[in-house]
This record gives structure tokens, sequence and C-alpha cells, in this order.
């Protein structure tokens, strides 16, 4: 394992299958001591990107801060999530649990399997709504634009900040 100088990230994580709360509250509780956690967005209910006929999602954002280099820190959010529940299915699709790379400092680094910035985090409100609460100025830096901007020109409808039943 590669121990790199401690580097600042922020790691996207979803659910929509089972207790939603718990799943995410599970996988935060997890992560350490690979992830030491600094902030957490509120949880938002979003619709489902991509493929669309399953249930809704709660999302939120973490910045965190690691000395994993980029690969294993991959690698690790791959079997906590398989530790957790994650099962296998199609592209997009339900799932127990999700977290992926949004930023790891400020690296631009695509290889087979890892692209940081994720790849699609400019089209995705689920991702910039949370990221926004956290990081607002955070400079994209392929884009050269803050998150705040990338937001701006985004469908934030069915992005809604969660309130569990109480």
């Amino acid at each position: 394992m590669s121990i790199y100088p401690p580097s600042t990230i922020y790691l996207a994580l979803g659910s929509n299958l089972g207790d939603r709360s718990a799943n995410l509250r599970a996988a935060i509780s997890a992560l350490p001591p690979s992830v030491r956690v600094l902030m957490e967005s509120p949880v938002y209910e979003t619709l489902p990107w991509g493929y669309t006929d399953q249930p809704a999602f709660l999302n939120m954002v973490l910045k965190g801060e690691t000395s994993l280099g980029p690969v294993e820190l991959l690698e690790g959010l791959k079997r906590l999530e398989t530790s957790l529940g994650r099962q296998p299915s199609v592209r997009w699709g339900p799932r127990l649990i999700d977290m992926d790379i949004l930023f790891y400092a400020d690296l631009v680094l695509s290889i087979q399997g890892l692209e940081i910035p994720h790849p699609h985090l400019h089209e995705r409100a689920f991702v910039l709504v949370p990221l926004a609460d956290l990081a607002p100025d955070l400079l994209h830096p392929v884009f050269c634009k803050s998150v705040r901007e990338l937001l701006e020109g985004l469908d934030q409808s069915g992005v809604n900040r969660y309130e569990p039943n109480t």
C-alpha cells in the first residue's frame, strides 16, 4: 500500500435500497482510518439518474483527508461497498451503497477504471447541490469553474433536503 502526504478529498455517497439513512451512516462509520471525515453535507433525497426505473436515492457529500493514493482509495471504497452489502447490478441501477471519488486534491487523473475529477459530477445536481453546501468555491481543475458555477446551469428539481419522518 502506498502512503501519500495527507490529501483533501471529496466523496459522494448514495443509497436507494433498504434503510437508506442507515446505509449512509454505516459507510461513514467504516471510512476511518483510511479516510478521516472532516465535514458532511446535509442529506438530499433525489430522483434516480441514468436508469430511472428505481426508488429515490439519499445522497450526500463528504470532505475528508486520506494518505492513500487515488487507486488505493478507490480499491478501499469498492471493498467497503461490498462489505456493506452492495451487490453487482446494472449500470446506474439500484444499490445499497455507492461511494465515488469526486475530487482528490487538485489532481487530474484518467486511467483504466478511475477518472478524477469524477467524469460526470458537472452533470449531476444530486452531487453538486450537497457539494456546494461544503465547498461552493471549490474549483474544478479541468473546467476552471467553481462548484457554484457548475451548479448554476443544472436543473435542481428532484433534489430535495431529506427530512426523515419523526
